[in-house]
């Protein structure tokens, strides 16, 4: 039996060219916010998210968070890829220094986490974390290119970025960051659950659920 699938993008012409790409009735691209998709509570059994937590504040991380224990049903699994700071007792100096660099690099005011860090905002919601592991910030170094991509799309990529020189500045930038902090820096992949033992009363929300296991 096919499973559906939602994907959800916050631009209609996003959502329209991812929409482009999938294949069958049961899967579909709709308009909505991360934190707010109006999909209905307990609809999914997976939610992913890829890259994106990172670049949101506390309060929006928490916010997106709540959002997908909103949508799973007990059980569910919730996976995220996100960018790590390494170790766990990385020195606050050593945080502002990446953060500045990367917020200037990307134009973005990334703020990622170390990986005891990123538990907490999962666990705060709701989750329990099943699965941490991490993997050497290689993003934008020619071989991970090509492990991500492919040969060819990874080509494209190379293409488009020099026949671009704001792409080529900021690709630089950004790999400049990555090369200077790498001792510091990490992809990490986290797995978390939504609690079998979650009543309907609880299930939309994930901060309640965690005060009272707290209490």
């Amino acid at each position: 039996m096919a499973c559906a699938s939602r994907r959800v993008e916050r631009e209609p012409a996003a959502a329209a060219q991812v929409g482009r790409l999938l294949a069958g009735l049961a899967q579909r691209c709709v308009v909505g916010e991360a934190g707010k998709t109006g999909l209905p509570d307990g609809s999914a059994s997976v939610v992913y998210g890829e890259a994106m937590l990172t670049m949101y504040g506390t309060e929006q991380k928490a916010e997106i968070v709540r959002e997908a224990f909103r949508l799973l049903r007990p059980g569910g699994r919730y996976g995220i890829h996100e960018m790590a700071l390494a170790p766990d007792s990385v020195a606050d100096s050593v945080k502002r220094d990446i953060l500045h660099a990367l917020s200037g690099a990307i134009r973005v005011a990334a703020r990622p986490l170390t990986v005891a860090e990123w538990r907490i905002v999962l666990e705060r919601e709701g989750f329990c974390v099943r699965v941490a592991e991490t993997a050497p910030m290689h993003l934008l170094e020619p071989r991970r290119l090509i492990r991500d991509e492919g040969f060819w799309r990874a080509l494209r990529f190379v293409f488009n970025v020099l026949r671009t020189p704001e792409a080529r500045r900021r690709v630089r930038a950004m790999r400049g960051v990555f090369r200077r902090f790498a001792p510091h820096l990490a992809a990490v992949m986290l797995v978390a659950e939504k609690p079998e033992d979650v009543s309907p009363l609880h299930s939309g929300s994930g901060r309640r659920l965690a005060k009272v296991a707290r209490d």
